[in-house]
């Protein structure tokens, strides 16, 4: 058997402590948007952007932007203004293209973003009410903005969801602790 060491004792004690005063997990954003399929003579993919905004509509955080990001000479920039919510609360105030933020338009379908709370764009979100808003615009067809309310950081799992009705399909939001 071997001795014990008294010397050793504050170095146990200290461990279950250390166990304690770890962060807990970070909370997470799930977010669904459908871009509805059109039939229209002359159908252009949407522009599109996401972001956070607060109760007072200023913005907390940009999540993406989707848009013509490979045309030459950047021209893609000179539509994002048609998201006209998302242009003058935030868009003009940001250079394009943004790593991390931009990115090209989608085609008909569900598409997932995901977002971790201790990094990226929710790191630094203070604990509060919030709006996920989701707002596209399409050349040659229309625009629509959907808002999508949660809050910060979540106590429970919780699911909201949004429906459009031209160049929004359904817009959900799962919030995770």
């Amino acid at each position: 058997m071997r001795p014990f060491y008294p010397a050793m004792a504050p170095a146990f004690l200290a461990l279950p402590t250390t166990f304690l005063t770890l962060p807990a997990a970070a909370a997470d954003i799930a977010v669904k948007v459908e871009i509805p399929r059109l039939t229209v003579a002359e159908y252009h993919r949407p522009y599109v952007a996401v972001w956070i905004e607060r109760p007072d509509q200023s913005v907390a955080a940009n999540l993406a932007v989707w848009y013509d990001v490979k045309l030459k000479n950047n021209e893609g920039t000179k539509w994002l203004k048609d998201m006209r919510q998302w242009w003058r609360k935030s868009g003009r105030e940001l250079t394009m293209p943004a790593d991390g933020l931009s990115s090209p338009t989608r085609a008909p379908g569900e598409h997932s973003l995901t977002f971790a709370g201790d990094k990226g764009p929710l790191a630094d979100l203070p604990p509060g009410e919030y709006r996920l808003a989701v707002e596209a615009a399409r050349e040659v067809g229309g625009r629509e903005m959907l808002r999508v309310p949660f809050q910060w950081p979540p106590k429970e799992a919780a699911s909201q969801t949004a429906q459009g009705e031209h160049e929004l399909g359904k817009v959900q939001l799962a919030v995770k602790p």
